[in-house]
Parts: C-alpha cells; sequence; structure tokens
C-alpha cells in the first residue's frame, strides 16, 4: 500500500526561507528510517509557488494560471512516499513525522492513499496503464 505525506506550505515556505539545519537533520534522520525499513519510496521539497503554474479546465478548454498562489493553506511544500502493508503501519510512520515547521512552530501534514490498478477491476485501458509502467507496484 503507498501513501503519500504531504507538507503544507507556509508563509515561510512560500517566501523561500530555506529550512533550518536542525530541520534538515532531523527530516534527515526519518528519510534514513524509513529507507533502512524498506518503506521509502521518494521525498522532495517543493519551490515555492511563484516557480508553478495551473492549468484551469472548463470542458474542452484549458487555460494557463502563473503562480504565486495566495491561499498557503492548499499548497504543498513537500511530500515523501511510503509503501506499506497496511494503513495502521503508515499511520504509525506518520506519526513519527518531524515537525516540518520551519520554526518549530504550528504545521501540518496529510497522508493520502495511492490508488493501485487493482482498485480499478480489469479493462484494457488498466491494462494500458500496467503496460506503460504508470500506477502500478513500484
Amino acid at each position: 500500500m503507498r501513501f503519500m505525506i504531504l507538507l503544507k506550505a507556509t508563509k515561510d515556505s512560500e517566501a523561500g526561507v530555506m529550512p533550518p539545519e536542525r530541520l534538515l537533520a532531523e527530516m534527515g534522520d526519518y528519510h534514513e528510517q524509513l529507507a533502512k525499513a524498506g518503506v521509502l519510496v521518494d521525498g522532495q521539497g517543493l519551490q515555492a509557488s511563484s516557480k508553478g503554474w495551473r492549468i484551469k479546465y472548463a470542458g474542452k478548454e484549458r487555460s494557463f494560471v502563473d503562480g504565486p498562489f495566495a491561499q498557503t493553506k492548499e499548497l504543498v511544500a513537500g511530500y515523501t512516499i511510503i509503501n506499506v502493508k497496511s494503513r495502521e503501519e503508515a499511520i504509525e510512520w506518520t506519526k513519527r513525522f518531524p515537525n516540518p515547521s520551519i520554526d518549530g512552530g504550528e504545521a501540518e501534514i496529510e497522508v493520502r492513499q495511492y490508488f493501485e490498478l487493482e482498485d480499478f477491476g480489469e479493462s484494457d485501458q488498466i491494462e494500458r496503464f500496467r503496460e506503460i509502467g504508470v500506477g502500478g507496484k513500484r
């Protein structure tokens, strides 16, 4: 079962404030524990939304919206992907996640489970995803 741990953005992360050495060390220790346990898939920080964009859809029409984006609480500053045996194991790992706040104050992470191709049942299109290596177990 794959889960993505989403680090919520803050005013500091959106302003490009880099994490202090203390936080980098805590994150490094945590990710090293995940790797040693064989459950780490990936983990990265994301640049501020000022370096990003959105594509909005209205039927077949698309519009481009350049960052930055005002609602910090809706933004993601980074992620960690884990592959574990159960939801309970994912919960245990995420309870150990270091406080990602730059100043050690308030912060929030959100955890979302991946869909696996098996969740969709069998179809030609699901087989197509398997063939191109999208959505399969890693």
